[in-house]
């Protein structure tokens, strides 16, 4: 099956060539707040980047954490909407950023890319379909193999137990919506029945 990743990396020439420009961000600096205008495409060089939101109670949902090679911003710059998350460096992270006019300007003269572009959207669509109805699930080992699934989704290669989850129990607990005990026991069903395996607290899927 096709991974997203495929078509996530565009050649960094060309993001420069149409004006792409390399931004630094410092770790836990905001890139995007929820609501404000989508006006670029981000693909990160370097660091890690997460999208979250928060409820009314203050509690943060992470919608997706995200690394080197991996862009973000790109579906909202096709529709005329305001961003539904927020944008955070994880650690100090450096992305090429490129205005939106530049950017479709771009998918225009290479056609490839917008094809390319095309497939990567409807795989995230895909996998989110998958996830929404695996998060409905009262069965733990299904919201968390969902999640896992959808992360892996990003990524080449389809061998089994070799994909790093680049996240904390604590960060997979706000992504699912289970209290942290739960993925604690969880994650220690998952090794029981091989479907995960772990490198110290390392979780490989």
């Amino acid at each position: 099956m096709k991974k997203t990743i495929s078509c996530m990396n565009i050649d960094q020439a060309i993001l420069h060539e149409f004006g792409g420009e390399n931004i630094r961000y410092i770790r836990k600096e905001t890139i995007f707040k929820e609501g404000d205008h989508s006006l670029y495409y981000f693909q990160i060089l370097s660091g890690k980047v997460k999208l979250n939101t928060f409820n009314e109670n203050g509690k943060e949902f992470i919608q997706n954490i995200l690394g080197k090679n991996q862009s973000f911003g790109d579906p909202l710059l096709f529709i005329d909407r305001l961003y539904p998350t927020n944008a955070v460096s994880l650690e100090t992270t450096e992305v090429i950023r490129m205005p939106k006019n530049n950017f479709l300007l771009m998918l225009e003269k290479h056609p490839d890319i917008s094809l390319e572009m095309n497939a990567c959207l409807s795989q995230r669509l895909y996998y989110n379909s998958l996830m929404v109805r695996n998060m409905a699930s009262q069965d733990p080992i299904h919201r968390l193999q969902g999640l896992m699934d959808y992360l892996k989704s990003y990524y080449d290669g389809d061998c089994q137990q070799c994909f790093p989850v680049e996240l904390t129990r604590q960060q997979i607990a706000d992504l699912t919506g289970l209290r942290v005990e739960t993925v604690i026991r969880t994650v220690k069903k998952m090794v029981n029945n091989n479907t995960i395996k772990l490198d110290g607290r390392r979780i490989f899927y």
